[in-house]
């Protein structure tokens, strides 16, 4: 499947593909389902220009996309972008479908002439880390981040 996938950049007219991905993605990460909420979050954000969003397809439809949020880095007076989403299909894991939505990101990230991209993710979620470590992404030994929880 890997050499069949295609990437894209994703644009409104494609909800319906990314709406059931962003509900597993968000599954993944303990959130109950919930369709119109993921539809009116990725409508909201695509429609305000606040995300890009890459799809990965195979020839049955779409099997991943990976979600960059906007932002700038103060010391190197450059744009940057956050690759704050990332998912694969069960069934479409190991077969390089999370390489491609990563090289998607980073040529994007160059041409939009950011200095780089960031990511988080789960401590224990050693396989995407894995993913990333091959794509050449190095973890940052420098900085601790924190988080302050504004709402619940």
């Amino acid at each position: 499947m890997g050499e069949t996938v295609r990437t894209r950049r994703a644009s409104l007219t494609d909800l319906d593909a990314i709406v059931p991905l962003f509900d597993g993605y968000r599954q993944f990460y303990g959130q109950p389902s919930n369709v119109a909420l993921a539809r009116a979050f990725l409508e909201a954000r695509l429609s305000a220009g606040e995300s890009v969003v890459f799809l990965a397809e195979d020839g049955s439809g779409a099997v991943g996309f990976t979600q960059l949020y906007p932002s700038f880095s103060s010391l190197g007076a450059r744009r940057n972008f956050i690759l704050n989403d990332l998912f694969v299909e069960p069934s479409a894991r190991r077969q390089g479908v999370a390489r491609r939505l990563i090289e998607a990101a980073a040529a994007f990230g160059r041409s939009a002439g950011a200095v780089r991209l960031t990511l988080s993710t789960a401590v224990d979620n050693i396989t995407a880390q894995s993913v990333y470590h091959a794509a050449g992404w190095k973890r940052d030994e420098a900085f601790l981040v924190y988080n302050l929880v504004l709402e619940v």
